[in-house]
């Protein structure tokens, strides 16, 4: 009997729940798998809602994993400067499959070094921030570049599941999985991206995100500088 596929998830303060949680109804269908939630330690990390996540198993004691993927929220603004988070991310890409991101996350495989040359996905909001870690803004729901394999905002960490499963497993496996989910989108408006939202409403968002840009443009000139 083989030994089950290890995947493993960070968990860390103001994670957007749906980045983490999305990908792990996916991956936890999988025949054969083991799903980690990974912290510094094992106490409740609040999300950026109402939601309060437990971590299964801290950077100590994790195996060595075959999929890491980290999810994105407001608290990456800290762990892209958070040298004991991305040591432990550059210690396990060294023995992964496959090392992977959700929305805003692979801002912080980019601090890591683990994006330079490479195609990457990721929120809208943050396209302008991957090129200060050598990689290559990709608009797109799913990126896959090698063995790096990055999901656009939020939801499409579903998307990214649903891809990541195909590969590592099969297509069918994926679609059988997709439809217990029946993830069939039909949203109620046309508004899922700058390129579709009415023009008042993209206007109203890039408003309210101002302040915070501007914080997230700080952390990425630092980390973008620790790299170097």
């Amino acid at each position: 009997m083989s030994a089950p596929l290890q995947i493993g998830l960070l968990v860390f303060p103001k994670v957007t729940q749906l980045d983490l949680t999305g990908p792990v109804q996916v991956l936890s269908s999988v025949p054969e798998v083991k799903v980690h939630l990974i912290w510094k330690r094992i106490e409740p990390v609040p999300s950026d809602s109402v939601l309060t996540l437990t971590p299964t198993v801290t950077y100590a004691d994790c195996p060595q994993l075959d999929v890491i993927c980290v999810p994105g929220g407001v608290g990456i603004d800290d762990i892209i400067n958070d040298e004991e988070t991305l040591d432990f991310l550059r210690k396990q890409a060294a023995g992964a499959k496959y090392i992977t991101s959700v929305c805003t996350g692979s801002l912080v495989l980019g601090a890591a070094g683990l994006l330079k040359g490479y195609r990457a996905a990721t929120h809208w909001t943050a396209m302008e921030f991957l090129a200060a870690f050598g990689a290559t803004p990709t608009n797109t729901r799913v990126c896959i570049d090698r063995n790096r394999i990055t999901g656009g905002g939020v939801t499409a960490g579903i998307d990214f599941a649903l891809t990541l499963v195909s590969i590592m497993v099969d297509r069918r496996t994926a679609e059988a999985i997709q439809l217990r989910l029946e993830y069939n989108p039909a949203p109620p408006f046309n508004a899922g991206s700058p390129d579709t939202a009415p023009p008042d409403i993209l206007a109203l968002m890039k408003e309210r995100i101002a302040p915070a840009q501007a914080r997230r443009g700080e952390a990425i000139h630092r980390a973008a500088a620790r790299l170097a």
